[in-house]
């Protein structure tokens, strides 16, 4: 374990977060400010569940990707937007406004703070309750926001400069090791040509060695192939035949596979038995790392997903917070080591006391307006343990991630 204190800030962060731990059972601000600061000093482990178009500040992206030539913004009837770069003037898009192109735009604006402020996340200044006051209203919200940043981060040379400050950004954090939920889209060109999967897993591969080269500190970064939940059987089946041939082809940035998207509104994995069966049918080792119990629709097929999961040798699961409500499943991923990822709106705490194999991850940081990890373990350490929390329990959490 003592590649947890490698930098030598670290063990200082350490020895005076200990010492903070008996003062903050209801830290002030300034308290607050100065846990956070001591944790981001501190070695975090691995990051296992990060989104690939939600890893990167959305500040750094509008700065490096919107200003580039040839990119072109249009505003939907939902009044979200869509960018593309083009070397022509774009097909109109259904349902959206006629494409403009960015920099004529800030031309005529005396004041381009606005613009560039343009909310492309869901986080805001207001009650959130009164925001979104349904889980539909959030979901909408956040899928909308990855659809308007999906044009710029699908651009071929922002593509690649995203990645790389996506790596930045978190090993400042202090993160050695990161997994990425991707879906491995076409990239796509200024002429508007198009690159396949195969290119946008290699191009991962390329810019995580370049990165690790210039940082000999940072462990790596693995890719997990994803698809959206919602895709019917025969789409599931060429996407689960096209990750057994990746992980053959890719096998040093090739994790495994996995399911995203809202589960309470997607197909359960039960529905997809037979096509995630493939792999082991065939004799190829693809790992699963399953998004499930995101739910708490209790006693519905999705509510299900958290056993199918574990029956079909998940390797984590993504959030697991419904985990608590299925004794026989909890004692079946406790015993095979499975850790639950994640710790929003979670019984961590809980789990934490039996000993259950927990890791804390940000999910989309840039959706929340956040970067790196150490947030979400500022959250950890004062959500999961109240008072009684110690060094101890941050460093179980960054072990865990790295075993």
């Amino acid at each position: 374990m003592a590649v947890l204190l490698q930098r030598p800030q670290a063990a200082v962060a350490c020895l005076l977060l200990y010492c903070l731990t008996y003062a903050l059972s209801s830290p002030d601000p300034r308290q607050r400010e100065a846990l956070i600061k001591l944790e981001a000093s501190m070695q975090l482990g691995g990051a296992l569940h990060v989104h690939d178009f939600a890893m990167t500040s959305v500040e750094w992206l509008v700065k490096n990707a919107t200003y580039r030539p040839h990119c072109y913004m249009c505003l939907t009837d939902r009044q979200s937007v869509r960018f593309i770069f083009s070397s022509q003037w774009p097909k109109a898009l259904p349902q959206c406004s006629p494409w403009t192109l960015l920099e004529n735009l800030r031309a005529k604006l005396a004041n381009v703070t606005e613009l560039d402020n343009s909310n492309l996340t869901i986080f805001t200044d207001q009650d959130p309750e009164t925001v979104y006051p349904t889980q539909e209203e959030i979901w909408t919200t956040f899928e909308q926001a990855f659809l308007a940043l999906f044009g710029l981060v699908t651009y071929a040379p922002v593509f690649r400069d995203y990645y790389y400050q996506g790596l930045t950004e978190f090993y400042t954090d202090n993160v050695m090791y990161l997994e990425l939920r991707a879906l491995l889209p076409e990239i796509y060109e200024l002429d508007g040509s198009t690159h396949d999967t195969a290119w946008t897993l290699k191009t991962y591969q390329d810019v995580t060695r370049q990165f690790i080269t210039e940082h000999p500190d940072f462990f790596g970064t693995r890719v997990i192939f994803t698809v959206h939940r919602a895709v019917n059987t025969s789409a599931l089946t060429r996407t689960v035949e096209e990750a057994m041939k990746l992980q053959r082809d890719f096998p040093d940035i090739m994790a495994g596979f996995d399911l995203v998207g809202r589960e309470d509104s997607g197909k359960p994995l039960w529905y997809f038995k037979d096509v995630l069966s493939l792999p082991a049918e065939r004799g190829v080792t693809l790992p699963f790392f399953f998004h499930a119990g995101e739910t708490d629709l209790e006693g519905t097929e999705v509510d299900q997903n958290m056993l199918d999961a574990l029956l079909l040798n998940t390797s984590r699961i993504g959030h697991g917070f419904a985990l608590l409500r299925h004794p026989v499943a909890k004692g079946l991923s406790r015993k095979k080591g499975v850790a639950l990822e994640d710790l929003r709106n979670h019984p961590a705490a809980a789990l934490m006391l039996e000993n259950h194999p927990l890791v804390i991850s940000s999910d989309d940081p840039a959706m929340f307006g956040s970067s790196g990890l150490s947030y979400d373990f500022y959250e950890a350490f004062v959500g999961f343990g109240g008072i009684k929390s110690t060094l101890g329990s941050l460093k179980e959490l960054a072990i865990n991630s790295i075993r």
